[in-house]
């Protein structure tokens, strides 16, 4: 079970630097489909700052892993905060990373719960609970 437990920090870690790589160049404009329209801070400077931010996160649940539980914890947290931005992005029917209809749009929406699952089980806060046999009395 430690090893799956360790390839899913590992893959969501690499994950999270690839897309933050991504908000700092090449994908910039596509990442702003997702900046909600009634958000204060200019589009471009929020996706670099959250670009920054997966990539710190990423790098850190991987070179980290004897502080794996609170970057899982600080991760699963971070998902929650941007899940505004998707249910905007389908609220403002924006096209972005292939979302080009409202279905594709709805759909994402169901995937971050499951980032949010795999943070916390990555690092570690999704532990089955052991028996503990007791004799009978």
């Amino acid at each position: 079970m430690s090893t799956l437990r360790t390839a899913a920090r590992l893959a969501l870690g690499l994950a999270m630097v690839a897309a933050g790589t991504g908000h700092l160049t090449v994908q910039r404009e596509e990442f702003q489909a997702q900046v909600p329209s009634w958000f204060p801070v200019d589009k471009d400077l929020t996706v670099l700052a959250s670009g920054v931010v997966e990539i710190a996160l990423g790098a850190a649940f991987v070179a980290l892993p004897r502080h794996k539980r609170v970057v899982g914890a600080v991760l699963a947290v971070f998902f929650v905060v941007i899940f505004p931005g998707n249910v905007a992005q389908y609220l403002e029917g924006k096209d972005g990373f292939g979302l080009d209809t409202d279905a594709k749009r709805l759909g994402r929406l169901f995937f971050q719960p499951l980032l949010i699952l795999w943070a916390l089980y990555g690092g570690g806060h999704l532990r089955r609970r052991e028996r503990v046999e007791r004799p009978d009395a």
